[in-house]
This record gives structure tokens, sequence and C-alpha cells, in this order.
């Protein structure tokens, strides 16, 4: 066996042990990018090394492979690995960055109790392995400006998230004066701005969005709602460019990149339902369905005069006449 494969054969026990279930073929084919001969492989071998490996079906037929934790003792003895401590460490970082107390304090507890289970040479060479990792990879941090929220509002959001449990905040929504709210929070929108999306407690049941640089606080209720059941936030957060939604605005959008500028625009995701077209000159067309202009205008601008937007109209208005030909590189 090649030292890949029993570096595979090890990580799918593994999976077999921690996850609940168990792990199914699929499973394996995500995990590991392989195919369903592939992983069928990998479970025949999963088996013949651990012959206690249990096997069920369930009721929508799919079979799961389980390990016991006793099983498992050969995986567990190996301790954490410096790549995966290094992960540990950058997603502390981030966290912490970010606001998100309550998560950041949670890996850190994970992190330390698996250092404390390994003996102390190890633990160290782990340590300064993933020291080296974080080192050689100290520009995974998100550059740019980012506003400022109030210390401690990520945690409240995320614990109000998981419960659900109503969240009571302080908020100055545009030109109104601030006051008192009771939100059903569903999730955020993640960017420059940062916005929670959530209902009025007793309200009409919509949801709408709150900037949370303008939230000067929040405080956790006990009291807890019933999610909505249809809203899902990726869907959601597709129905606009960036963070800001306009329902006026929504409708297709369509870019055309000069053939100069075709290939770095192939390397972007612009929107998840973009579609790309390839023209006779070279250029490269990009449709999406979205809300949101002044976003979209704000990133053109980076593109200079190296795109050209088709429609709508409105938006090709707004970015006309700040077209320019003399920045010195693509985004």
């Amino acid at each position: 066996m090649s030292f890949q494969k029993a570096a595979d054969l090890l990580r799918l026990a593994e999976l077999a042990t921690a996850r609940y279930d168990g792990v199914s073929l699929s499973d394996i084919e995500e995990s590991f990018a392989v195919d369903r001969r592939t992983a069928q492989r990998m479970t025949n071998a999963l088996e013949q090394i651990f012959p206690n490996c249990t096997t069920r079906i369930h009721d929508d037929r799919r079979k799961f492979w389980k390990l016991r934790a006793d099983d498992a003792r050969l995986m567990l003895a190996q301790g954490i690995r410096d790549s995966e401590l290094a992960a540990l460490e950058l997603a502390i970082r981030r966290t912490d960055r970010d606001g998100l107390v309550t998560e950041a304090r949670a890996l850190s507890g994970l992190r330390d109790r698996l250092l404390a289970a390994m003996p102390g040479p190890h633990a160290r060479r782990a340590e300064a392995d993933a020291e080296a990792v974080l080192e050689a990879h100290g520009f995974a941090s998100r550059p740019g400006p980012q506003v400022r929220v109030a210390s401690g509002l990520m945690g409240a959001i995320g614990a109000a998230l998981k419960g659900p449990h109503v969240l009571t905040v302080v908020y100055a929504g545009g030109r109104e004066p601030e006051r008192e709210r009771r939100l059903e929070p569903h999730g955020l929108l993640l960017g420059t701005r940062r916005y929670l999306v959530a209902r009025e407690a007793g309200g009409d049941g919509r949801m709408q969005h709150y900037r949370l640089d303008r939230i000067t606080s929040a405080r956790l209720e006990a009291d807890s709602f019933p999610r909505d059941p249809t809203f899902d936030v990726s869907v959601h957060a597709a129905r606009a460019f960036g963070s800001y939604h306009a329902d006026r605005e929504y409708g297709e959008i369509v870019w055309r990149f000069s053939p100069a500028a075709a290939q770095t625009a192939r390397e972007f995701l612009f929107h998840p339902t973009q579609v790309m077209s390839e023209e006779h000159d070279g250029s490269l067309t990009i449709r999406f369905t979205a809300s949101g202009h002044l976003e979209m205008a704000w990133h053109l601008y980076m593109w200079g005069d190296s795109v050209e937007v088709v429609s709508p109209e409105a938006l090709r208005q707004m970015v006309e006449q700040y077209r320019r030909g003399d920045f010195p590189a693509l985004p």
C-alpha cells in the first residue's frame, strides 16, 4: 500500500469514528474527491483493517460504515498534526479578529485539550511546526477596510442564531432615531459592511437587513421563536451582488469584458448565478440576476475601461462617465 493510500485509510477511519452515523460512499467521494469505484475499494480496505467496523443501511437505502472510539485508538494516539494545529490557530485568529468571541474561545479550548492529550515532546514539536506554517501563510488575512462593530455583538448574534433566541438590540436605522427593537435573527451577510438578516418579533414576517455598525447594544433573550422553514440565507444572499438588497433593481445583469481582460475575468465568480459566454472577437460576456447597482458600480470601477455594461440601462449610465484606461493592472 502506498503512503498516500495508507494516509487516506487513516483519515477515513477518523471520519468513520468521528461522525455519529459513520460515513457513506457519497461522503467518501466528497471528502477524498474520488469516484464511486475508488470509494468502494476504500470501504473494503476499512473492513479488512478494522474487523469490528459495523455497517447499516438507512431508510434512504444508503449504507454507512462506523467505527467505535475504542477501535480507533490508533488514530487518536497520533494526536494533532501540525497542519491541523495551524488550521485551528488560523481559525482562532480570524474569529477573534471578526469579533466572534464565543467561537474563538471554543476553538481555543479545543486546541488546548488536543495538545494536553499529547506527550510533551510531541506537543511542542507540533506547536513549533504549526508556527512555521502560520508564518509561511502570514498573508492569510483579510486585507482592506472593515466597519467596526460593538464589542461582543457577534457573540450575541451567534448565540441567538443557534438558539434560536430573540435578540433585543438598540438600533439607529439611517435617519430614524435610535430605538430598541426585538429581532428574530435568521442569518448574516458578510462584506465590507455586515448585515443581520432578521424579522421583527410580532411584526409582518418580512426579512429585513440591519447594519451591525448601527447596533449599539444587543441583549440575548430567553424567548425562542420558530424559524421560517422556507428561508435559505444562501438563496437570499444571491438576490444581490453584495450585501445591499434593492427589490426595484432586481433583474438580469450583462457585462462584457474586453479581449485583453477576458482571461482575468474568467477567474472571477462575480455571482452564484453567473453564466459566461465567449464572443467571436475574444471578449467575454457575463450574465447573472441580482440587485445592488451601487456595489456593482464600485466593483466595475476597478476594471477601468476593460468592461462594458450591456444592461440594465440604469447601471450603464451610472458607470459610463467613470470608465478610465490608465489603471496599471486589472483586479
